[in-house]
């Protein structure tokens, strides 16, 4: 995760505040234009918003910085609270009260996800696009075409490993988020699932 190049954007971002691209490459051991194409990940992906400011001399300097999600992307140790939670809507609320949880949950994160994937673009771009998402969400993501044209997305990581212990449905919100997301035209299926005992969790996606 920590190699990742948007991930240690936001991590220099969190530490140093507003910086140009120039800077945050210096900072990285990278180019500027290496540093501005991650930048632009960002940005669409609602994590880092940027000010144009003037200069007495020359053109205006960009300078990027974290967006209210950007700074709500950290750990701030709210796993153990995620959990208590869980368990308490189900005993003040039971399982209905939960599912509408879940729900109003998705229909956010299904709103995010398709402002970045767009509806353009070939099976290849959005499974690429997905993955970055997920990457950015600290899924620790990477995806490869297999020899039958098949995408197979594996996620190597799971923040929410401890809440979706407590909650079995967090998983399965998780499978129908990528399935709303990339269509009715193409098949989300897990292959490899890390509550199930596998090393990760895997996701085979196909046209239909």
């Amino acid at each position: 995760m920590a190699d990742f190049g948007p991930t240690r954007v936001l991590v220099v971002l969190k530490a140093e505040g507003a910086l140009t691209a120039s800077r945050i490459g210096t900072h990285l051991d990278m180019t500027a234009v290496g540093a501005r194409q991650h930048l632009n990940r960002l940005c669409a992906a609602g994590l880092v918003t940027f000010e144009d400011r003037r200069q007495a001399i020359g053109r205006p300097q960009r300078l990027w910085s974290l967006s209210d999600q950007g700074h709500a992307h950290f750990d701030d140790r709210h796993r153990d609270l995620a959990s208590e939670l869980l368990a308490a809507i189900i005993i003040a609320k039971g399982d209905d009260g939960l599912a509408d949880i879940l729900a109003a949950r998705e229909a956010q994160q299904l709103q995010r996800y398709r402002a970045t994937l767009g509806a353009d673009g070939s099976l290849a771009d959005r499974v690429r696009r997905l993955t970055d998402l997920r990457r950015i969400d600290g899924y620790m993501a990477e995806c490869r075409q297999d020899m039958d044209g098949a995408w197979l997305m594996t996620e190597n990581h799971c923040p929410i490993a401890q809440a979706a212990k407590a909650c079995s449905g967090l998983c399965g919100a998780e499978l129908k988020l990528f399935q709303d997301v990339m269509g009715k035209d193409v098949s989300v299926t897990r292959t490899q699932h890390m509550l199930g005992g596998d090393r990760c969790c895997a996701y085979r996606i196909e046209a239909r």
